[in-house]
Formats: structure tokens, C-alpha cells, sequence
């Protein structure tokens, strides 16, 4: 790996204290990528910072693809340079997603050709918008973070991302080892690779230790392989659905962000609603 050349302020604390300034008069923090969810920029502290690894977990069916697409397509449209790898999607698969999404079309719709005219006139000027502000989209290369270097570019004249969204840490899993040992492992990797390359990385993370009990809300320890996650990500986020768990008594499609740890600041929840049909997350405060 090529380390990112770094350079030192003569005066480092006179350069801090000028961008205290500018995010004063409105900037933004100079060093993160915004999700396109105000609440969850407050929540960790301006959006997702280089040099840091936030883990996203939830239960199966709780959105944790779809929230890691949007906040990979919104890095994108606001001129960061975003790099989006799944194990578990064709690239064509996820644009089509993002398509609906951004479109507020359903993913049927499009795959069986139903929509209408209107639908498909609005769904092709949406298209049009997104046409050069796409992330990159690829597979989650076989040989865990190792591969994955040569897979966001930093070669060739390119540069690297701002930002890298992997989904999900269970497809950086390598032979040789217990499948925990091996994630936790990627975890530390993914997080050195943050450091050396200045760059934010989103993981998404399957919770396989998520046992019925009173309160599903996921917390740290849920994260699993030996407990890296909690230990090594600078923040951990977790989504919860009550819908999913008590559809009689919840608000179908209201949603919890817990953020469930913040190295440089305090813990919190925001609401989010997810509209399932459009595979869309939208902010209620917003």
C-alpha cells in the first residue's frame, strides 16, 4: 500500500482554529463527507470524517444497503469522489436502486417495464441529473482489504475516494482462519486503510448475534467478531424498525439510527422514515 503523503502545518493549531472559523460561518467540516441526512451529520459531527471507520449494522431487512447507497450517492452528487463495493449486488443492480430511490419509483416498476408515461418522463430526467454525479459501483474484490487497494484506484494518475462504502464486512471473509477471526481482522485493516489513505470508509455489517429479547435495538456487543467492531470503529451506527418486530403496535417505515458510539463525541438516536416501496430513507426532521 502507497501511504498518502501528508503535510504539517507550520502552525496546527492556527490552521484548526481557521476551520472552527469557516464551519462557524456556514462551511462545511472541511475534512468529512455529508450524508444527505442532516440529523445524522449532528448527530456525528459534521458527516463522515477521512481518516475514520463507521460501522452500520442492523437486523436482515432493516434498510442498511439501502441507507449505505444514499449516502454513497449523495457523496457523489456533492462533488466527492465516492467508490461503492458490494458482495452482494451486480453493479446494474445497484444503480437500479439508486434509480429508484432517487426517483421514488418502485424496483418492480422498473424491472418488469410497468411504469407510466409520466413515471418514465420524470424517472428519465432523474437519470439525466445523476448521469455524471454516480458513484463508482464494483464488486468487493476477492482477497479481502488487501484487494481492495487496487480496486478504488490511487493508481495510474487517479486519485483515491473521499469516500469508500463497503457492503457488507461479511463478503471481506478470507480463508485460513474462523470467519471472525477474519472479519475482525478486515475491521482493523479497514481502519488502518483509513488512516494511511485519508480517506472516510462506510461498512455495512450483518448483526448475527441479533437474539430475540424485549428490546431488539442492537448495541455494540451485537456486532460480533470479537468484538473489533466495537473496539476499532470511530463510530458505530445500528438501525431499528420496531415495524419489523411489532407490526401491530409501530408506525410502519419509522426507523431509529442509534448512534451506538462515537470515539470524539457523545451517543444518540435519529428518526429516520424508510419508504420500503422506493428502498428510500428520508429525514423526519428535515
Amino acid at each position: 500500500m502507497t501511504r498518502q503523503a501528508h503535510t504539517t502545518p507550520l502552525d496546527p493549531l492556527g490552521a484548526l482554529l481557521a476551520r472552527v472559523d469557516r464551519v462557524s460561518d456556514g462551511g462545511r467540516v472541511a475534512d468529512a463527507v455529508p450524508t444527505g441526512f442532516p440529523s445524522i451529520d449532528r448527530a456525528i459531527g459534521g458527516g463522515l470524517r477521512r481518516g475514520e471507520l463507521v460501522v452500520l449494522g442492523g437486523d436482515v431487512g432493516s434498510g442498511k444497503s439501502a441507507l449505505a447507497q444514499a449516502i454513497a450517492l449523495h457523496g457523489a452528487q456533492t462533488g466527492y469522489r465516492t467508490t461503492y463495493l458490494t458482495s452482494e449486488l451486480a453493479p446494474e443492480r445497484v444503480h437500479e436502486r439508486l434509480l429508484a430511490m432517487e426517483g421514488r419509483a418502485r424496483v418492480d416498476d422498473l424491472r418488469n417495464g410497468t411504469l407510466g408515461e409520466i413515471a418514465r418522463a420524470e424517472l428519465g430526467a432523474v437519470a439525466l441529473r445523476l448521469r455524471d454525479a454516480l458513484p463508482a459501483v464494483g464488486r468487493v474484490p476477492a482477497g479481502g482489504v488487501a484487494a481492495l487497494v487496487d480496486a478504488i484506484g490511487g493508481h495510474g494518475g487517479t486519485e483515491w475516494p473521499a469516500l469508500l462504502v463497503i457492503d457488507p464486512l461479511q463478503g471481506l471473509a478470507t480463508g485460513g482462519t474462523t470467519q471472525d477471526e477474519s472479519l475482525a481482522a478486515a475491521v482493523r485493516e479497514l481502519k488502518a486503510l483509513a488512516l494511511d489513505l485519508d480517506l472516510a470508509v462506510l461498512l455495512t455489517a450483518h448483526l448475527p448475534q441479533l437474539a430475540p429479547r424485549a428490546d431488539m435495538r442492537p448495541v455494540l456487543d451485537d456486532f460480533g467478531v470479537l468484538g473489533a467492531v466495537k473496539q476499532h470503529a470511530d463510530c458505530v451506527l445500528a438501525l431499528f424498525r420496531e415495524g419489523m418486530y411489532d407490526a401491530a403496535h409501530a408506525l410502519e417505515g419509522a426507523t431509529e439510527l442509534l448512534v451506538r458510539k462515537r470515539r470524539t463525541g457523545g451517543t444518540g438516536y435519529v428518526d429516520l422514515y424508510f419508504y420500503a416501496q422506493w428502498l428510500r430513507f428520508e429525514d423526519v426532521m428535515d
